[in-house]
């Protein structure tokens, strides 16, 4: 794959970004299988955020439940690059200027206390370096065309990744239960969607576990003080101008946002 192509689908996907305006599949371009191709347009758009003085604050795992994957079409995980200028404050209000066709799910997020350096990062060492875990949604944004991608259209448009919320109640890993803690998200009070940790690839750990030996095997491990979101705990809902959402996760209280005009 030229880096010439590379070039020309990342800033296909910004000019989409700015100007509110989907575009067609990537896929066609770099090929439906080319994961590799993909992953270096995302690399693109990373590098071209942090040339404009953007700050990079973690990663976000996407396409961890079954559901979500079945909604989508897809058949395994992906990851993208989570920036300071993507979050919105715990019951604060997201501007739906600069989005497209916006979805949202309920999620936990881990920060790290330590680096995660090995590509064979074991599982306790993982648990070691969780510092604390916090309910979040996370606001996914397609910039392409009704959602019809695969798995190389998302991850090249950074995990199809747009906004986030992390709520104020951390906990430690012994205090609850990732697997088992149930999560209802409702939109303007209405039951929207419903699930629990298990939905996360079984286990929100064994999804942070995946990225950080993806992450390390890349040459960008993560690092400590890195935002992790581990990935839906049901599925996404659709939103639009006036949604309230707020989503429970037992054991850690609620994180909510209102979309605005």
């Amino acid at each position: 794959m030229s880096r010439l192509l590379i070039q020309d689908v990342a800033r296909r996907l910004l000019a989409a970004e700015r100007s509110g305006t989907p575009i067609e599949p990537v896929a066609d371009l770099l090929g439906a299988d080319d994961l590799t191709a993909a992953y270096a347009v995302q690399a693109e758009l990373l590098a071209s955020g942090l040339a404009a003085g953007r700050r990079l604050v973690g990663r976000k795992i996407g396409l961890t439940s079954k559901v979500v994957q079945a909604q989508l079409g897809v058949d395994q995980p992906d990851y993208g690059a989570l920036f300071a200028d993507m979050e919105i404050e715990d019951g604060g209000m997201l501007a739906c200027d600069r989005l497209i066709q916006p979805r949202i799910e309920a999620e936990l997020a881990f920060v790290l206390g330590r680096d995660l350096m090995s590509p064979d990062v074991a599982l306790w060492e993982l648990i070691g370096a969780v510092d604390h875990v916090l309910p979040a949604l996370e606001i996914v944004d397609s910039r392409i065309t009704g959602w019809r991608i695969g798995i190389v259209d998302t991850i090249a448009d950074n995990g199809s990744s747009a906004r986030f919320v992390v709520g104020a109640n951390p906990k430690r890993l012994t205090d609850v239960a990732l697997d088992s803690c149930a999560m209802t998200l409702a939109r303007n009070d209405e039951t929207t969607s419903q699930g629990s940790g298990a939905a996360c690839l079984g286990h929100p750990l064994k999804a942070a576990l995946w990225l950080a030996r993806t992450m390390a095997a890349s040459g960008a491990p993560l690092r400590a003080g890195d935002l992790v979101l581990t990935g839906a705990l049901g599925p996404m809902v659709d939103a639009q101008a006036g949604d309230r959402f707020r989503a429970e996760i037992e054991g850690f209280g609620a994180v909510s946002v209102e979309f605005g005009a």
